[in-house]
């Protein structure tokens, strides 16, 4: 993937917080430009910053506040979901934000 097609990954992930998507549009704006390697280190700092480790992901999953966001049943889903994929050796939430944010990660060197 390029770097443009990772920032917008970010942007089209409806799970990512504002603050990354700030991020990467900050980065696709500045291609080309003198801040694009400052606007990439920002994007890669806050990816580092965002990803959801799964143990976190579970915790959060199981608490009321999640139960009030997403309502009991999903949360409920989302909890066997995440505990399944930590089973199956995840290290990380694999919701679209939490994606984009370990493919920014994966591929930091090239930003």
């Amino acid at each position: 993937m390029t770097t443009k097609e990772l920032a917008q990954a970010v942007l089209d992930a409806p799970s990512a917080c504002p603050e990354f998507k700030e991020a990467a549009q900050n980065y696709l704006n500045a291609i080309g430009t003198d801040d694009e390697k400052k606007a990439g280190e920002i994007l890669v700092t806050e990816a580092e910053e965002d990803i959801s480790p799964i143990d976190g992901t579970i915790e959060f999953f199981a608490t009321d506040m999640a139960k009030d966001i997403f309502g009991a049943e999903v949360a409920a889903q989302k909890l066997a979901h995440a505990k399944e994929i930590k089973e199956q050796g995840a290290i990380y939430c694999d919701c679209p934000g939490c994606k984009a944010a370990l493919d920014i990660i994966s591929n930091k060197n090239i930003f």
